[in-house]
Order: structure tokens, then C-alpha cells, then sequence
């Protein structure tokens, strides 16, 4: 057994034609252009870090707040074209470790537009800087003799292969559930469209619906195979075009379809690749009976990937740790590839109460943040609770200190009857947040 690991580890460190590698980092830098450029340019910059007094913060880094005035609009725009260079591989490296840290900062300090596709970004950003995508067709290579290679190990295609294999078959089991095969999330997510141009009407169809549900599951769980398989990988990159662009036009999930799709390039034959996209690069002569030596430091490497891999496969099965139900409650819900799976509506409210005055009143959480704030926290724990803490701080600015909060909430998963998810007699002052453990405030339904 340990002799056959070590033969695939050896193998993955064998040298192939980077031509796939090449090609997708040109693919990758002009969409992540495109989505910094278009955050601009759609006013998301505007409406998620501009207009707000208070942005939701991964809970530890409320420090962490956008620029002060129009400074976000120049911070989007640096990253934008850090995505051009990275596109055309000038000072690649510096250029994608400045746009992974920017992306990431906003990423960790709004969580109102939250999106497992911000996160994968992030994830595909570190990968990126692991590989050397500039060492062909790019300003670097015609700069620097040093970077300059027509191969890469075998391993720098295998790690976003691996990734996307985790990505879609947590997404396919994930979808297992009464929500999605019952068909309650997609009835509320298409029925909200019936007035798309031209397919308005279709997306109400039953059978468009049910062939969306079922095929979203199959397409999930099978299609890295299918990419993998020489055999059907023609049809499986244009069924993966086709869903993609479903997806891209009916739910408008910004570049993430346009991703999937590039990433798709690193399963085709690395010599098809080098034939269409890049016909006067020099052939490189491979044998298939080199064998790579396996030093400590390759070993080493496999080691750590091999960690981050298994942290992969725990976080999206980390909700099983937490009681009651993970589509209520959100205890694990985040970096889980929970994607598109149900539709949350929420009324909120909060109860203060002043013991030193003896007096009570009732607060719209409007009068204090955004009504796409209030929209998102409305069925989230832990922005309520992070609400909670803000409102203290204000309340005690204003000269009313030790008061008591409770939230008033009544929220509806796919269309469901409204059910409670904050306990109301519990004073959420008093509450610490408990990332690795179940909050007993927080309910599920029974």
C-alpha cells in the first residue's frame, strides 16, 4: 500500500506540457478583472461597502472596515488591474499576492453578499501563486530567462482537478435533501423570474424544473469524472457549457459559471491545448518512463497538500457537529459548498429594555443599518448577534449603558411556515460567540 501511494505521489511531480496551465491563467486574470471592474461598474462597491455605517465582519475583525468615502471605489479598481497583469503574466507573482490579500480583506469584512464562489476565488488565488502560470506566453517570460518553461509538474494541474472534485460532489450531496428534491427551492428561485425576457415562462414549466433539480444533482456528482474520461470529455465540457451559462443567465452569480468553465481547460489533453491555443510554442519530448526521484522536500509538499485537502473534505462536513438543523441555524454553513439551496425570507425585530429607566421599546433594525443588511441578518445568527453587539455600543455612546436586547425573529426557508431561530427571553448582551460549539439561543425546528 505504501509503495502505491508513493508511485502516485511520484507521478505527480513528473513534468507535462503547461499549455493548459498557460491558458488558464490568462482565462483566470481577465475574470477576476472582470469581477473587481464590474463591482464598479454595477454599483456593488457603492451598495456594499460605501453606503453602510457598518459592514458585517468575519466575527473577530470588526477593526476590519472598507475605506473611509469613495476610497473602496480605488481599492476595487487596483485590483481590477492587478487581474490585467496577472492576465498577461507582468510581475505575476506580486500581482496575484496583491489581488489574493485585497480579495480576501473585503471577502473577511462584509458578510452581507456572502457567496461560497468569494471564497473559492480565494482558494484558487493561493493555488495560483503556486504554480508558475507566467512561465510562458507572458511579459515575464520575455523579461526573466528564469521563469521561463515550456512544462510544470504534474501536480499543478492535479491540485485544481482535486479541488473541483471536492467543490461539486459536496455540492451534489448537499443538494440531497427535501429542499432541493421536493423541489421547494427551485419553485420560490424561478418563480421569482417568470418575467425573464423570452424565458420568463419556460422556467415555470414542470418538467424545466424537475430536469434543473435531478440533472443538477447528476451533473454535480458525475461531471469531474466525465471531464477526466477521455472518452466523454468532449460532451461533458459542452453539457458543462450549458449548464454553466444556464446557471450565468437565470441566477446571475457574476463570474463564477465563466470559471468553471475556464478551470475546464485543465482536464483536456495538455498537447490539444498547445495544438489550438498556442500552435509556434516549441513541442517538448516527454517520456511516459522517466520517473521523478521523490526527494524531502516533493514529500513534503504532498504532505501539505494532503492536509489541506482533508481540512477541505471537514469543512463541509463540520455541521454534523453542531445540533439541530444547519439550513436554520447556519452553524457550519459557510465553506461548505451549500450553494443554491434554499431562500430565505425573515422578519426582525429587537426588544431593549433599560433596567435602570424601567423602560422597554421596540427597534426596526432600518432606523440602523441597510435594507440589504437587515434582509441577510434577518435569518442569520451570528449577523444578528453581531447587530447586537453594535447596538450596544451606540446605545452606551448615547449615554444609556447595561441595557438588554432581545431579537424578535420569524423566518421562512423555502417558502416554508415561519419559525423562530433566536430565543426571545435570552438577552443577547450577555451571549459570547461560539464558532467550534452549538449555541443553545440559536433554535431549529423540530
Amino acid at each position: 500500500m505504501l509503495n502505491f501511494f508513493s508511485k502516485i505521489i511520484q507521478k505527480q511531480f513528473d513534468p507535462v506540457d503547461n499549455s493548459p496551465l498557460v491558458l488558464f491563467r490568462m482565462i483566470f486574470g481577465f475574470l477576476i478583472f472582470a469581477e473587481t471592474f464590474g463591482a464598479i461598474l454595477t454599483g456593488w462597491v457603492k451598495q456594499a461597502l460605501i453606503e453602510p455605517k457598518f459592514t458585517f465582519t468575519l466575527i473577530g475583525l470588526e477593526w476590519l472596515q472598507p475605506l473611509p468615502g469613495n476610497g473602496m471605489y480605488a481599492y476595487f479598481a487596483l485590483m481590477a488591474i492587478c487581474g490585467l497583469c496577472v492576465m498577461v503574466g507582468y510581475h505575476y507573482r506580486l500581482s496575484l499576492s496583491a489581488f489574493t490579500i485585497l480579495w480576501t480583506l473585503v471577502y473577511w469584512m462584509q458578510k452581507s453578499y456572502y457567496n461560497n464562489h468569494y471564497y473559492l476565488l480565494i482558494l484558487l488565488c493561493l493555488f495560483m501563486l503556486c504554480v508558475p502560470a507566467h512561465a510562458y506566453a507572458s511579459f515575464d517570460a520575455k523579461r526573466w530567462n528564469s521563469v521561463v518553461s515550456m512544462t510544470c509538474p504534474r501536480w499543478c494541474l492535479s491540485i485544481f482537478i482535486i479541488q473541483l472534485w471536492i467543490v461539486f460532489t459536496f455540492a451534489a450531496f448537499n443538494k440531497i435533501y427535501p429542499g432541493w428534491v421536493e423541489g421547494h427551492f427551485i419553485q420560490v428561485a424561478l418563480g421569482s423570474k417568470n418575467r425573464y425576457w423570452l424565458i420568463g415562462d419556460l422556467l415555470q414549466k414542470q418538467w424545466l424544473q424537475n430536469l434543473v433539480i435531478y440533472g443538477g444533482i447528476v451533473f454535480d456528482l458525475l461531471i469531474v469524472y466525465f471531464l477526466l474520461w477521455k472518452k466523454t470529455r468532449v460532451i461533458a465540457f459542452s453539457i458543462s457549457v450549458v449548464f454553466h451559462i444556464f446557471n450565468a443567465v437565470v441566477f446571475q452569480i457574476g463570474i463564477f459559471p465563466f470559471m468553471m468553465i475556464g478551470l475546464t481547460v485543465l482536464f483536456f489533453d495538455p498537447e490539444t491545448i498547445r495544438k489550438t491555443f498556442f500552435p509556434k510554442k516549441t513541442l517538448i519530448g516527454l517520456s511516459n518512463n522517466t520517473q521523478t526521484e521523490l526527494k524531502a522536500g516533493r514529500l513534503a509538499l504532498a504532505v501539505v497538500f494532503s492536509i489541506y485537502f482533508c481540512f477541505q473534505i471537514y469543512l463541509p462536513l463540520r455541521h454534523h457537529l453542531y445540533k439541530g438543523d444547519v439550513s436554520w441555524t447556519e452553524e457550519g454553513h459557510r465553506l461548505s459548498w451549500r450553494m443554491m439551496l434554499r431562500v430565505k425570507y425573515g422578519n426582525l425585530n429587537f426588544d431593549i429594555k433599560d433596567p435602570k429607566a424601567d423602560k422597554i421599546w421596540r427597534v426596526d433594525p432600518l432606523d440602523f443599518f441597510t435594507a440589504k443588511q437587515v434582509a441577510a441578518a434577518a435569518s442569520k445568527p451570528d449577523m444578528i448577534w453581531q447587530m447586537v453587539r453594535w447596538m450596544e455600543k451606540y446605545y452606551k455612546k448615547e449615554g444609556i449603558a447595561d441595557i438588554e436586547i432581545y431579537a424578535n425573529t420569524s423566518v421562512s426557508l423555502n417558502g416554508s411556515a415561519r419559525h423562530i431561530i433566536i430565543d426571545p427571553e435570552i438577552d443577547l448582551t450577555q451571549m459570547k460567540w461560539q464558532p467550534f460549539k452549538h449555541s443553545a439561543w440559536i433554535l431549529s425546528p423540530k
